[in-house]
């Protein structure tokens, strides 16, 4: 009898003993891999801007952050940060990476206060968003800026104001991150590449004499820019003039030839003279 308990408590220690190692072994392991993953991200989360803007797809930056320590998205997508952050996050980890074109946000509407018109009087919540649930909103022009200033509210730079009735940005505070765009109930705004030299100021699909009705400096597309432009950058698609920024050269023979000045010559600084 005497034999079989000390079998059993044999039995019982050697049990135990293993038991312990391997805790010993799992939280020494642990703990060290622990240390390194969290270094990994905050070597990570050192890279990115903090603006915690949303243009990369997730909620901040520490949520990218996070995605990248555990390899489950791609180190270019930081649009603020640009070419440096990728860089960056492309050296840490260890891999290849192309980095973002520089963009900035644009307003494509100059339906000021002098060239279009109220066709009601609202009278309620003072956003955009809710205004364009009311019939399209109170202007005349139904694909136009509303002028409440949603997209100026969301701009984490504040980067955008609303001037004469519609929404300027100013391209020098702009980090290209793209939440205006997603704010804007009439799809005004865009990211255009930095190096834009021409844009459409006008967002009007309605056919020329409909258009020119509600807005004096809207695209009637009369399609002279697409017969001038020598690159075959532009075409009217939806009575409105679309640019391809990949064959237009800003040669300017466009805006010449427009005959309501909807198309406009740009110039917009680069990001590296922005933080001169």
């Amino acid at each position: 009898m005497l034999d079989v308990m000390i079998d059993i408590l044999t039995a019982l220690g050697v049990v135990v003993a293993i038991g312990l190692f391997m805790g010993i072994l799992l939280a020494v392991v642990s703990h060290f891999f622990g240390m390194e993953e969290s270094q990994k991200l905050k070597q990570i989360r050192e890279c990115l801007p903090g603006i915690n803007c949303g243009a990369c797809g997730f909620k901040g930056c520490d949520d990218y952050a996070a995605a990248l320590a555990e390899g489950n998205t791609k180190p270019n997508l930081c649009v603020p940060g640009a070419e440096d952050t990728a860089t960056a996050l492309g050296t840490l980890l260890g891999v290849e990476v192309e980095a973002p074109k520089d963009v900035v946000a644009f307003v494509h509407c100059n339906g000021n206060c002098t060239a279009t018109s109220k066709k009601a009087e609202y009278d309620g919540i003072s956003t955009c968003r809710a205004a364009s649930m009311l019939y399209g909103g109170p202007d005349a022009c139904r694909f136009g800026c509303l002028g409440f200033g949603d997209c100026a509210a969301a701009c984490p730079t504040e980067a955008i104001c609303v001037r004469d009735g519609i929404a300027h940005v100013d391209t020098t505070r702009c980090i290209g991150c793209g939440v205006c765009t997603g704010v804007c109930p009439k799809n005004i705004i865009s990211m255009v590449p930095q190096e834009t030299k021409t844009v459409v100021m006008c967002n009007n699909k309605d056919k020329g004499a409909d258009a020119r009705k509600v807005c004096k400096n809207a695209c009637i597309g009369c399609k002279k820019c697409e017969k001038t432009c020598p690159h075959g950058a532009i075409q009217v698609i939806n009575h409105l003039a679309v640019i391809d920024y990949e064959k237009c050269t800003g040669c300017g023979a466009c805006v010449a030839g427009c005959p309501t000045g909807c198309l406009k010559s740009v110039s917009f600084p680069d990001f590296a003279e922005k933080e001169a």
